[in-house]
């Protein structure tokens, strides 16, 4: 899948109609082409879109009219990285060596321009002196600006912002249910009012009523939250498949992790018990008579 010439791969993303509005179509199956044409890689999209294979030839052109267009052999499809910022854009790219982006991309009124380079990545062992080399070497080479590339800031982060939406939906989709799910309960507790007034006659304590209630109301919840869990569990899959095909990419937009079933948990068995015993409690401070009466 990768070219036979001892050269690194860069990426070059050269989308259609766009940066340097490439112009792609297949060779014809009977045309020469030279033994040393240089190799790309194409993304499968691409060459799904275009019915593009191993060992095609094509032409890449700088201008939209198809001028000073070289020919190239695909020498490999690959699946670009899935990005959830771009997850809804076509990945029609290729990636090309840098000797021969360069060639196709550069001015031939500027034949230096090749030789020319505007910024360089520098990756240090440790991190945290980014500051004080970018310091040093501004003093060092003058006319030279370096600086540290950091980390964006957490509280503007595109994702750390839609986390903290998600958050504040699950909370009041949370605090809604709980309060329905109250209601509910007392609802249910309310309908056996008669059974718990006979259990009182012939007996049976507050204390020995509501443990009861509390048990069942945990026995409940604990089957909802096996039931939800087994549910997501079963339907994930099918989901990321309908999204991976909608959109032509394989990112993965739901996966039902061990933190997330926990939580799920932790969320759902304490608010289950609660309601039980919240409408419960407030059942139980009524008068026997109460209870009993028709």
């Amino acid at each position: 899948m990768l070219s036979r010439r001892p050269r690194a791969f860069v990426v070059a993303l050269l989308p259609l109609l766009a940066a340097f509005a490439t112009t792609f179509w297949q060779a014809a199956a009977s045309a020469v082409t030279p033994a040393d044409t240089p190799g790309l890689l194409i993304s499968r999209q691409l060459a799904t879109s275009r019915q593009l294979r191993v060992g095609d030839v094509v032409r890449l052109a700088p201008e939209p009219t198809g001028s000073r267009s070289r020919p190239f052999r695909i020498e490999g499809v690959y699946e670009p990285t899935p990005d959830p910022m771009r997850f809804a854009q076509q990945h029609f790219e290729t990636r090309l060596h840098l000797p021969d982006l360069l060639a196709l991309i550069g001015d031939p009124s500027h034949p230096d321009e090749a030789d020319t380079i505007d910024s360089i990545n520098v990756a240090l062992v440790d991190p945290r002196t980014a500051t004080q080399f970018a310091r040093d070497l501004s003093g060092r080479v003058p006319g030279t600006i370096a600086r540290p590339i950091t980390a964006p800031d957490a509280r503007t982060s595109t994702f750390v912002v839609i986390d903290r939406f998600h958050l504040a939906i699950a909370i009041v989709s949370v605090t809604g249910s709980a309060v329905f799910l109250l209601a509910l309960m007392v609802m249910l507790v309310d309908e056996r009012r008669e059974t718990v007034g006979i259990l009182r006659l012939i007996g049976f304590t507050e204390r020995r009523i509501l443990l009861q209630v509390v048990v069942e109301g945990a026995i409940i919840t604990a089957a909802g939250t096996a039931f939800g869990l087994l549910f997501a569990f079963s339907t994930q899959g099918a989901f990321n498949r309908f999204f991976q095909w909608r959109y032509d990419t394989a990112l993965t937009f739901v996966q039902i992790t061990p933190g997330v079933a926990a939580q799920s948990v932790l969320l759902a068995l304490p608010l289950g018990i609660a309601a039980s015993l919240i409408a419960s409690w407030t059942f139980l401070r009524r008068g026997l008579i109460a209870l009993v009466r028709r």
